[in-house]
């Protein structure tokens, strides 16, 4: 039987499989959605074990459709996600999911002020947000005491899948640096005093760089997913940073533009940059270091609007917002459905549709949610170079780059051209390629090279540098009272 690898991501609104040759030639795909559960304001999270019963249905489902000889095992999952389980690895709660949770405000001030924004930014490489974990930690054991004290260990999706496949307790080093402020980036280590203050009753995990073997699969894992036994398992990452391997943009200067539920950007620059208002990280590879970005919802608002609308097809929506042309015929949005991330770092922030007429159609909608993500993708890339990150080449996917509209959109709003790879699945492909390069030598340009390239159009810049503006304007114009809004929501 042919040789392959298995890669799977778990994602916000789905998990996803994927059987490839050590060719790169995919075999097999197979997906399972599921939807986030939203407990109270600003909380979202999602059953861990869940994730396990999803790969082991995936697992399960491709290798009986595919008969390979397995040879490897990769992961990958959203995050920084907040896991928790007791001694044996049973979870204790619900997980805690990234950035969009944005539940621990009152703990991400009082940690700044305790610990020093400076100091903070400085050892950790960003500032505390609604993307790190320690405020989260801190908001459980404030609130639910009884949960923290039968705490033992961590997990992010990734790590949960590594823990139940082989029983090893591990964590990618590129995960742990989202763990603020529990990880010195420049150590690229534990940080045992910080660690402690807000996980003191948590055995940390072992630190591991994506791509190790960890440990390989069990009877008892193999018995659940029909992966057979002793088959080596590495180490995933975060799904952006999957992503980012995938499209081999891993090089100074790189940038990854992922096209999904929540948009993400990587740029892999020559050494440490620290920033208040992005997330500098050490990179997914050993010795990369990346600034990165990311917008609390992009195609959660498309998924949002669509059904609002009456669930037409996608391609139905991408044509009539080709028509409504560039500007959505007087149309500007404010993209800040969940808050925002990067780089205003505001949780507080509320989605804001302006200009709206009667003539107004929902093609002009659907025009204006695909550019307001693409002025959230200029207001970052503004960002990255404002805070030394250098762009020479861009690199785009996810779902997302499907029907060559928000692409073109983007590279318009922001100057860049865009390079769309043959294969834009995303996450669990670079999965699958880190688990391919465990066992062999391959390179991701064999298995995934450029498909095409989108240039942006000279026509449409002066018009989005005026609505640009406008954008930037609406948001600082507007907060306080968005804040107002958000109180009220929260007293009612």
């Amino acid at each position: 039987m042919m040789p392959a690898v298995l890669g799977v991501d778990i994602g916000t609104s789905s998990s996803k499989g994927i059987l490839v040759s050590l060719d790169g030639s995919i075999i097999g795909i197979a997906v399972r959605g599921h939807e986030v559960d939203r407990p109270g304001p600003g909380r979202v999270e999602m059953d861990a074990d869940l994730w396990w019963r999803e790969f082991a249905d995936l697992s399960r489902e491709l290798l009986a459709r595919h008969p390979v000889t397995l040879v490897g095992v990769g992961v990958s999952g959203m995050g920084p996600c907040v896991a928790l389980a007791d001694a044996d690895g049973h979870a204790v709660r619900p997980a805690i999911l990234y950035g969009v949770d944005t539940r621990a405000v009152a703990q991400i001030e009082r940690l700044t002020m305790q610990l020093g924004q400076a100091a903070i930014v400085d050892r950790c490489g960003s500032a505390l947000s609604t993307q790190s974990v320690g405020p989260k930690l801190a908001w459980l054991a404030e609130h639910e005491p009884a949960v923290t004290n039968r705490a033992r260990l961590l997990f992010m999706p990734s790590s949960w899948l590594a823990f139940h496949l082989t029983g090893a307790y591990t964590l990618d080093h590129h995960s742990a640096s989202q763990c603020t402020p529990m990880y010195d980036t420049v150590a690229q280590d534990w940080y045992e005093p910080w660690a402690g203050l807000v996980a003191p009753g948590l055995e940390l995990p072992r630190l591991v760089w994506p791509g190790e073997v960890v440990g390989r699969v069990s009877a008892a894992a193999s018995a659940v997913t029909t992966i057979p036994e002793g088959v080596p398992v590495i180490a995933g990452t975060i799904d952006a940073w999957s992503e980012a391997i995938s499209v081999g943009a891993q090089n100074p200067g790189d940038l990854m533009v992922m096209y999904g539920t929540t948009m993400f950007l990587i740029n892999t620059v020559e050494e440490q940059i620290s920033s208040a208002t992005l997330w500098g990280t050490v990179g997914a590879l050993p010795g990369t270091r990346n600034l990165a970005g990311g917008m609390a919802t992009s195609g959660a608002i498309t998924q949002w609007l669509r059904e609002l609308v009456g669930s037409p097809d996608y391609a139905t929506l991408i044509a009539e917002a080709d028509a409504a042309g560039a500007g959505a015929r007087g149309l500007l949005m404010l993209p800040y459905f969940a808050g925002e991330r990067t780089p205003i770092a505001d949780p507080r922030a509320r989605g804001i549709i302006a200009g709206l007429t009667l003539e107004h159609t929902r093609g002009d909608l659907y025009r204006a949610t695909l550019e307001a993500t693409a002025f959230g993708v200029r207001h970052n890339i503004e960002a990255l170079r404002m805070a030394g990150g250098r762009i020479d080449r861009a690199v785009a996917v996810g779902g997302g780059t499907q029907g060559g509209l928000w692409t073109q959109i983007v590279s318009d709003i922001t100057g860049i051209a865009q390079e769309i790879p043959s294969v834009t699945i995303g996450a669990s492909f670079g999965a699958a390629f880190l688990a391919a390069s465990a066992s062999t030598s391959v390179m991701i340009e064999g298995w995934n090279p450029i498909s095409h390239v989108v240039e942006p159009r000279a026509e449409h810049a002066g018009h989005y540098d005026d609505l640009y503006a406008i954008y930037r304007d609406l948001y600082t114009s507007t907060a306080d009272l968005m804040h107002r809004l958000e109180e009220l929501s929260r007293e009612s």
